[in-house]
């Protein structure tokens, strides 16, 4: 695309920042440019976005009939999955498996509970409730 076409539109983050895109200029050479939004890319970003919001909503459906434990909400929640947990927790990912079950989740101890509590950026009440008290 040339740079004097590059994309304005209203984007999702236009208020926050801009993005840097490549462009040809008059003389055919690629240089940057800033774009405050793309329309196509603002809808397919709210698409992933309803979807992302859908699995937290199943997520938490899930831990009030007692399918799941709250790991599966804040995993949603936090965009994690069991190897990034991992990491932050040291736990194995098949340990975690584990606790995603609410029996295994209620049978914790509070050291683990406060690693969980930790990964996830929230107090150990928080994590059993899910009553989340952003700061």
């Amino acid at each position: 695309m040339k740079k004097e076409e590059i994309p304005q539109d209203n984007g999702a983050l236009n208020k926050l920042t801009k993005e840097v895109v490549y462009a040809t200029d008059q003389s055919g050479n690629y240089s940057t440019g800033l774009s405050t939004g793309w329309d196509i890319k603002s809808t397919a970003l709210d698409v992933a976005w309803n979807d992302i919001e859908k699995r937290i909503a199943d997520a938490k459906a899930k831990v009030l009939s007692n399918e799941a434990s709250p790991l599966l909400y804040f995993m949603e929640l936090r965009l994690m999955d069991l190897q990034i947990i991992s990491g932050y927790t040291g736990f194995w990912k098949w340990t975690i498996k584990k606790h995603l079950k609410p029996a295994a989740f209620n049978k914790l101890s509070i050291a683990r509970l406060k690693k969980y509590a930790e990964a996830f950026n929230v107090t150990i009440e928080e994590l059993k409730t899910m009553e989340l008290h952003e700061k």
